[in-house]
C-alpha cells in the first residue's frame, strides 16, 4: 500500500467524528460532523459550532442542538408568526432569549413592527452567531433593533416598559434559562404586556418533556384568560415535535388570525402558512391526555 494511500485513509478516519444528542439518556439524535468550526467557553455555557453533513451549521450551546442551517426556519418561523398574524397592531414586540437573531428576523418581516426589543443573557452568543450564521443573524442591525445583554428575567422584573407581544425564545430550562419557565417570570411577562398583549414561549417536546409542558400549561392557565398549545415539525429537536404555548389577554389565536392580512403582506416563508397557522392548534390525543386531562 503507498504512503499516499495510507495518509488518505488516516485523514477519513481522523474526521470520522459523530454528535450525539441523548434525551433522557435513552434515545437521541446522531449527526456526523463534517468539522468542527468553533469551540468555547461564555461566562455562561459553552458553545459549540459544528458543520454536520446533513443540516449544515449547527449552533451547540451547553450539549444541546439550538439551531441548524437547514431546519431552523421552522422554530423561528412559527414562534413569531403566530402571535403577530393573532395581534392587530404588534407594534412593540420583546424577544427573551434568541440570541441567534432567528426570530427578530422573523419579526422584522412585519412593517408595523416599529421596535422589537432583544433580550439576551450571552453576548458571546450573539457575536458567534453574527460570524457564523449571518443568514439567521441578519437583522440583529437593523434600526429597529435593540439588544439589552442582560438576564430575561430580571428585565422582567425591573423594567416598567410595556409591550404588545412578548416572545419567550428560551434554550432548555436547565442553566440560565432555567427561570424563564417559572410562574413568577410568566407573571412579570403578563404585567409588561398591554391590555391586549400575546405572550408566546417554546414550551419543548411533548413527548419527553411532558412533566414540563404540564407544569407551565398549568401555571399559564392560572395567570392568563386563554392559553392555546401548538406544535411544529423540527427534524434536529427532541422527538422531532416542538411545542409553543400562546397566552393571550385577549385574541384569539384562530378566530383573530388576520388571514387577509397574511395574504397581503406576501411574506417569504418555509413552512409557516395561514393553513399551518389554524392546524398547528390541532392536537393529538395524547398531548391532549397527557397535558390538558382531556381528549
Amino acid at each position: 500500500m503507498s504512503e499516499d494511500i495510507i495518509r488518505e485513509e488516516s485523514m477519513v478516519d481522523l474526521w470520522n467524528v459523530w454528535y450525539s444528542e441523548l434525551h433522557q439518556g435513552r434515545a437521541g439524535l446522531t449527526l456526523k460532523v463534517k468539522q468542527v468550526i468553533y469551540s468555547g467557553q461564555s461566562p455562561f455555557q459553552r458553545i459549540d459550532i459544528l458543520e454536520t453533513y446533513e443540516f449544515g451549521r449547527m449552533l451547540v450551546l451547553y450539549g444541546s442542538i439550538m439551531i441548524t442551517e437547514k431546519d431552523e426556519f421552522v422554530y423561528h418561523e412559527m414562534i413569531s408568526h403566530v402571535p403577530l398574524f393573532t395581534h392587530p397592531n404588534p407594534r412593540r414586540v420583546l424577544v427573551i432569549g434568541g440570541g441567534d437573531g432567528g426570530t427578530v428576523r422573523e419579526v422584522l418581516k412585519h412593517p408595523e413592527v416599529e421596535q422589537v426589543t432583544l433580550v439576551e443573557i450571552d453576548q458571546m452568543v450573539v457575536e458567534k452567531c453574527k460570524e457564523y450564521f449571518p443568514q439567521v443573524a441578519c437583522e440583529l442591525d437593523n434600526p429597529k433593533t435593540r439588544i439589552l445583554f442582560q438576564d430575561g428575567a430580571q428585565f422582567m422584573a425591573e423594567t416598567d416598559e410595556k409591550f404588545d407581544v412578548i416572545l419567550v425564545d428560551a434554550s432548555d430550562p436547565i442553566g440560565p434559562a432555567e427561570v424563564l419557565f417559572q410562574k413568577n417570570f410568566h407573571q412579570n411577562i403578563y404585567n409588561r404586556l398591554n391590555e391586549d398583549g400575546i405572550m408566546v414561549t417554546q414550551s419543548e417536546s411533548p413527548w419527553y418533556h411532558q412533566r414540563t409542558l404540564r407544569r407551565m400549561y398549568e401555571n399559564l392557565r392560572s395567570i392568563f384568560p386563554l392559553v392555546r398549545i401548538y406544535w411544529a415539525y423540527v427534524p434536529t429537536y427532541p422527538s422531532s415535535i416542538w411545542s409553543f404555548t400562546l397566552c393571550s389577554k385577549k385574541y384569539h389565536p384562530i378566530k383573530d388570525f388576520k388571514a387577509d392580512q397574511y395574504r397581503e403582506l406576501g411574506i417569504s416563508t418555509n413552512y409557516y402558512n395561514a393553513g399551518i397557522h389554524q392546524a398547528c392548534f390541532v392536537l393529538p390525543n395524547f398531548i391532549k391526555k397527557a397535558i390538558l386531562n382531556r381528549v
